[in-house]
């Protein structure tokens, strides 16, 4: 019994070995599952069987193509049906030149042959060109155009730019003649440009690069839909915002100093009747500030220019014009049917900018009291002609 306990421990304790061969076996790489899922070659076949079902109807089938009565149109001689198919065929394949222009012009410049190989074009580069076949060198929009010139080919063809005028006609609101400066004397041709230009209602764009007239093209093509209000000043309706705007433009005042100058008179009118003492007793006006708004509000509303005649002994004086240098406007005024001139009594009071724009409020606030009394007047009207209606009845 022993010994078979013995026998018993020590086959419990022995290591099995594997052999070379299981050990290969074992370290082959084991092939993957096979896979179930097929697909198909097309669309039409993976959904093959929606056709079965019963939610599926066929399409209806395509109609017929209207038939279309042709008249018969003459061909010229050498021609045969052939050559007349392929002709309407190719015809109706490309578009005509107007109508590719039309829908190119709403978004891009169109820009005429003519103008192949002018440096301009590189220049261009904030909006899209293309070439066109087109009277004027640059279609800009449906009512606008330009012409392009050169002040050097003016000198060498001076009458080009007015037959290029003349080739536009009227088709056009807004006609631009783009003048690139390119030459040192500009006296005399520019001249001739701009007199060619104001005759034949032309607006004149001078450019001094190829880049600034460039610069114009897009400017206008870019401007072409949008109201004149996008470039013009812009000025609040309050009445702080407009007396700034009336005295920020005389010279040395700025809108600080509008402030204080509102602040201490309560208006313009005030502004305008006060005196330099007065001004200069504000914070921060000085005299420069001060004599410019005193200046500003008291000088002459209408300037005389001065007379330049030569130095003339009295004796030699002809009675005949006695003032030749006196305008209409002044105050030394001379009436030229009676031959007389006025006596300092009758004469009219210096009129300056204070005076001026005292009359025109004056005038403006007679005529706001007549309509407000007009108005006043027709509302009591209709209530008494109402009053009047209800009593009778």
């Amino acid at each position: 019994m022993e010994k078979e306990e013995e026998e018993r421990k020590k086959k419990k304790v022995v290591i099995e070995i594997p052999s070379y061969r299981e050990v290969l076996e074992g370290s082959e790489p084991r092939l993957p599952p096979p896979n179930l899922f097929r697909p198909s070659s097309s669309f039409s076949e993976a959904f093959s069987f929606v056709k079965n079902s019963e939610f599926y109807t066929p399409p209806p089938p395509p109609s017929p193509p209207p038939a279309t009565t042709t008249t018969p149109q003459l061909r010229p001689s050498g021609t045969t049906p052939e050559k007349d198919s392929r002709q309407t065929s190719s015809a109706s394949s490309s578009p005509s030149p107007s109508s590719s222009a039309k829908s190119l012009g709403r978004n891009a410049i169109l820009v005429s042959h003519r103008q192949q190989g002018n440096p301009l074009l590189k220049h261009i580069r904030n909006v899209r060109w293309s070439f066109s076949e087109i009277i004027p060198d640059y279609l800009l929009g449906q009512n606008s155009c330009a012409l392009y010139l050169s002040l050097r080919y003016h000198l060498l063809h001076p009458d080009y730019i007015y037959h290029r005028i003349r080739e536009l006609q009227k088709n056009y609101r807004l006609r631009v003649v783009l003048c690139h400066i390119d030459v040192e004397d500009v006296v005399k041709p520019l001249l001739e440009v701009t007199r060619t230009a104001l005759l034949h209602d032309c607006t004149l764009l001078c450019g001094w690069s190829l880049e600034e007239c460039g610069r114009y093209l897009e400017t206008i093509k870019i401007y072409e839909n949008k109201p004149a209000d996008t470039i013009q000043e812009r000025t609040d309706t309050d009445y702080l915002s407009r007396m700034n705007h009336a005295l920020t433009s005389i010279r040395h005042i700025n809108k600080s100093d509008v402030v204080t100058l509102g602040s201490a008179f309560g208006s313009l009118s005030g502004i305008m009747d006060a005196s330099m003492e007065d001004l200069a007793r504000c914070p921060g006006i000085g005299e420069r500030k001060v004599k410019r708004l005193f200046d500003t509000f008291h000088e002459p509303f209408k300037r005389t220019i001065p007379c330049r005649t030569p130095a003339v002994p009295s004796e030699a004086l002809v009675v005949e014009n006695p003032n030749p240098c006196s305008e209409n406007g002044n105050n030394d005024v001379i009436e030229e049917e009676a031959g007389q001139v006025k006596p300092e009594t009758e004469r009219e009071p210096d009129l300056t900018v204070k005076s001026a724009l005292t009359a025109a409020l004056s005038k403006y606030s007679n005529r706001l009291h007549k309509l407000k009394g007009s108005a006043s007047s027709a509302d009591q009207g209709g209530q008494g002609g109402i009053s009047r209606q209800d009593t009778t009845g």
